[in-house]
């Protein structure tokens, strides 16, 4: 049959692929490949007046189950073509990342083509993959984990999923952005800071001192926050961690007095503040930097850094671990091992706009030295508590 002669198909052409990507445009949908050994990749649109083959086909199929005719002419395609450099590869590697692709694809792309590995990346929130490998338990499917922020870690670390990192591989960071017990190591860093508005805020004599005076009701009507975004979150928490509880409650019910708008994550309160919807907002480093590279230098917002221990200054990292049930321990060393390698390192300083956290590489454009930004004294580790800092913003009916 046509199902069975495409599975047979599947079976064979899966050790080519590093990857498959299907994506949705108005009027047709874009399936992209890339292949294993040459790192190429093949493009095909598909008319698709409905706009509705890409949605179909990532609902519900992983990426071992993919089948549809489509994908398999694309393959064959591609094989009649010329493009592909084809060999059977038992390199394998599955990564769950909280990191979204369009941050990240590249450089996993980029260490597919170097390495050969036939890399599997699911994406998801980093509450969506604590939760899927709480229900999988001893059956976890990953090999690694790539957490955008600290607040998984203490979880999987109590259950037991993560295997200790070799000291090869965590002495490559400062302690400060590491695991105390070796289960996960800092691959970039961030600074919370407060981004304004250029046009409406002088920040030499506009800003306060603290995030905790933002309570002022001079500020009403004049905020941007994301409260049910995991990123922002990390405010309170940090508050909580270096105030005290009381504190941050008294903070948060201070902001939320002051009629702040709602975003649904950091990079939309960026662009308001750009756009003059919002004066200020609480928000990580890089998006500002991102926003005037596509823009220019007339982009409308900039970055304030409060350092001087401020809660506001608090810095996090993206992180990574290994899956202690992984068949595949060799494999995902050398993949924490690109990562913190200066190549990686360079992308995230020169792509994300991120603070490089090994190899000795340097932050990118004008940003301040990561020594210079003087946070307050809280390990990323620290940042883990969650269940805390949701229970606090559902006290004060900020979410449901």
């Amino acid at each position: 049959t046509r199902q069975g002669i495409l599975d047979h198909l599947w079976k064979y052409l899966r050790h080519c692929i590093v990857r498959i990507y299907v994506t949705g445009q108005t009027g047709f949908s874009v399936i992209r490949i890339l292949w294993v050994n040459t790192g190429k990749r093949t493009e095909f649109k598909i008319v698709d007046t409905s706009s509705m083959l890409a949605s179909k086909i990532m609902a519900g199929l992983q990426f071992s189950r993919v089948r549809t005719q489509f994908i398999a002419l694309a393959i064959l395609l591609s094989l009649t073509l010329g493009f592909v450099g084809c060999g059977e590869d038992d390199n394998e590697l599955t990564v769950y990342s909280s990191r979204t692709s369009s941050l990240v694809q590249p450089l996993l792309e980029q260490y597919a083509a170097d390495t050969g590995t036939n890399i599997n990346v699911k994406y998801a929130s980093t509450a969506s993959i604590v939760a899927t490998l709480l229900e999988e338990g001893s059956n976890a499917r990953p090999d690694v984990v790539y957490l955008a922020d600290p607040a998984g870690w203490a979880l999987l670390s109590e259950e037991k999923f993560l295997s200790e990192l070799p000291d090869n591989l965590l002495n490559k960071v400062d302690k400060r952005f590491r695991s105390t017990e070796g289960e996960w190591v800092g691959l970039s860093g961030r600074s919370k800071v407060v981004v304004y508005n250029t046009e409406t805020i002088d920040p030499n004599t506009d800003l306060p001192q603290s995030i905790m005076d933002f309570t002022d009701p001079k500020w009403k009507g004049r905020i941007g926050w994301a409260p049910t975004h995991g990123e922002w979150q990390i405010t309170p928490m940090a508050i909580r961690i270096e105030k005290g509880e009381e504190a941050a409650r008294s903070w948060l019910e201070g902001v939320k007095a002051n009629q702040p708008r709602v975003y649904p994550n950091l990079i939309s309160i960026v662009y308001a503040a750009g756009q003059g919807e919002i004066d200020v907002g609480f928000v990580n480093h890089y998006y500002v930097p991102r926003f005037v590279k596509e823009e220019g230098p007339d982009f409308g917002a900039r970055n304030h850094y409060l350092g001087k221990g401020d809660p506001g200054a608090v810095i996090d990292v993206a992180a990574v671990g290994i899956i202690k049930s992984t068949e595949n321990q060799d494999t995902a060393e050398r993949f924490v091992e690109y990562m913190l390698s200066s190549e990686a390192q360079t992308y995230f300083a020169e792509q994300t706009h991120e603070y490089p956290l090994s190899a000795g590489v340097r932050p990118s454009g004008d940003l301040p030295p990561l020594d210079s930004l003087d946070p307050p004294d809280i390990n990323p580790a620290e940042l883990s508590q969650l269940q805390a800092t949701l229970k606090m913003l559902r006290d004060a009916d900020i979410i449901p």
